[in-house]
Order: structure tokens, then sequence, then C-alpha cells
């Protein structure tokens, strides 16, 4: 017997920025809201407990300092590793430095509110 990742809960400033820019990273659709504020998404038609965890972005994030314990890293699906760079520098991310020599084959970025999340080489078949 074994689990899995159903969710993945980000603290948040603005869970409206963030549902946006990481809906569109992913391809996923709002799911549903809570009256605390939080924005669940997810792959549309699958929503929670299907084959990908879906994002809840949680009002209630502070300023912050140093990198976070953990990141969420993306693959392209459709096209390769720069065209996608570019399309998530275009969304809103940023690059972020976290002391990588320039020598990876992946790129550290941050979304709209820091966030640090790692753009991978290899492109993923689309699920």
């Amino acid at each position: 017997m074994a689990s899995r990742i159903s969710e993945l809960v980000i603290d948040c400033t603005d869970p409206d920025r963030l549902a946006a820019f990481w809906g569109e990273v992913l391809g996923y659709v709002e799911l549903g809201r809570e009256e605390d504020g939080s924005i669940e998404i997810g792959p549309p038609g699958a929503g929670f407990g299907g084959p990908q965890p879906t994002l809840v972005l949680s009002p209630g994030g502070g300023p912050r300092n140093g990198k976070l314990p953990l990141h969420i890293d993306v693959n392209a699906t459709d096209r390769d590793q720069s065209a996608e760079l570019e399309r998530l520098l275009a969304l809103g991310a940023r690059h972020a430095d976290v002391g990588q020599t320039g020598e990876e084959s992946w790129h550290v970025l941050a979304d709209p509110e820091g966030n640090e999340f790692c753009l991978l080489r290899t492109r993923l078949p689309p699920l």
C-alpha cells in the first residue's frame, strides 16, 4: 500500500494572481474557491484525485527569506526548453539565483510571488 500526492498547497499573498499564473503554466483550470480565499486549480476534466496533483493557492503567505525547502519542477510537453522558457517569462516568471553555476541543464525561475521552480530540459509527453 502507498500514498500519492493529491494536492500541493502554496501559501501566498494573492491567490488570484498565482492561480492565473500557474493555471497558464500547467494548463490547469479553476476547480473551486473556499471561504478563506483559497483557490484550487487542476487539470481540466480530471480535478482532484486525477493523475496529477491539484494546486491550492492559499492566502496567508507573508514575506519569506531564503530558498524554499520545497519547489516545483516543470517540463515542457509541446515545445523545447528554450521556447518554454520564453513562454514562462512572458507569463510573469523571472530568473532566480539560488547558487547555480550556470552549467545546469535546467533553469531556476520564480513565480510572481518569488516561489522558486525549475524548468527541466526533458520534454514529457502530455497526459
